[in-house]
């Protein structure tokens, strides 16, 4: 079995799985974290890293990072080609940000990505049985599945809805400029928006937001794990109604302090002792 067809069944296993059926799928980073309970967080990182996969096997934990990007469906497909790695198993191997390196590992994650994001009976039970596809439904698939055009364009043609030539010509195109033509330039710019914010894993948020009602973590702690200034963090937690508990502190308070006994038997000795260092023919010269 070739690394396409290996990604393919890896894929449509994950989405049966956990019961996500061939629809498009939303919050990619929410469902992964649900699904699997694998943290992810989105970081800053340089131009050319796009994820990376890390895993503690004392733990048997697994954290995957993507990068900020103002393209959307790239970010995306570096979320599902890291969620192949894991599948896989082959995370250890993978080369981290590096998409030039096309190791099978990589072939293999980047069809996972591929089918998960845009599954054959998706496609098919969304265009039905037309026969050709134009650009305008290029532009719907890739607005509704949240995938790139030149993906988009290797779906349609893996299903017969347009042919090798299209495709070639069809990936060439770019997000913004079928967004701009069809007219959901300003949905595109809302998604622009939201995969340039950095983004803490959810199950750390959540227990930092614990501990800071707990009175036990800062307000700034919070605002450094999502990015955002102090200000807003506590505003946004004290208009839900969160605030730090105040805990007494017990120790503080005389009365619950213990009676110590106190021998003063030895500092008064040590007051009445005469001065070892007195000089008694200067006592005698001076009466």
């Amino acid at each position: 079995m070739n690394a396409e067809a290996e990604g393919c069944i890896a894929a449509a296993r994950f989405r049966e799985d956990y019961r996500l059926g061939v629809q498009p799928l939303g919050d990619l980073i929410a469902i992964i974290e649900q699904t699997t309970g694998i943290d992810v967080a989105v970081l800053d990182a340089e131009p050319d890293e796009h994820g990376l996969t890390m895993r503690d096997p004392k733990r048997n934990t697994m954290f995957i990072g993507v990068a900020r990007t103002r393209n959307p469906m790239r970010q995306r497909s570096t979320l599902a080609h890291e969620l192949g790695h894991v599948q896989f198993g082959d995370w250890a191997d993978a080369d981290a940000g590096n998409w030039s390196d096309r190791a099978p590992a990589e072939i293999r994650a980047d069809a996972f990505a591929r089918h998960l994001l845009l599954p054959a009976d998706g496609l098919r039970e969304f265009l039905g049985s037309r026969e050709q596809a134009t650009q305008s439904i290029l532009s719907a698939v890739v607005q509704r599945f949240l995938v790139s055009p030149a993906l988009a364009a290797i779906a349609l043609h893996r299903t017969g809805y347009i042919d090798a030539a299209t495709k070639t010509d069809w990936m060439t195109l770019s997000t913004p400029q079928l967004a701009v033509r069809f007219g959901w330039i300003d949905q595109y710019h809302a998604l622009q928006a939201d995969s340039d914010k950095r983004r803490a894993p959810q199950r750390l948020l959540a227990r930092a937001t614990k501990g800071y009602a707990e009175g036990v973590l800062s307000a700034q702690a919070i605002a450094t794990l999502r990015g955002i200034a102090v200000e807003t963090t506590e505003a946004e937690l004290r208009e839900v109604g969160i605030v730090p508990a105040e805990r007494p502190i017990a120790w503080a308070d005389p009365a619950e302090l213990p009676d110590v006994p106190v021998d003063w038997s030895a500092l008064d000795a040590d007051l009445s002792a005469p001065d070892d260092d007195q000089d008694p023919t200067a006592e005698t010269e001076a009466r």
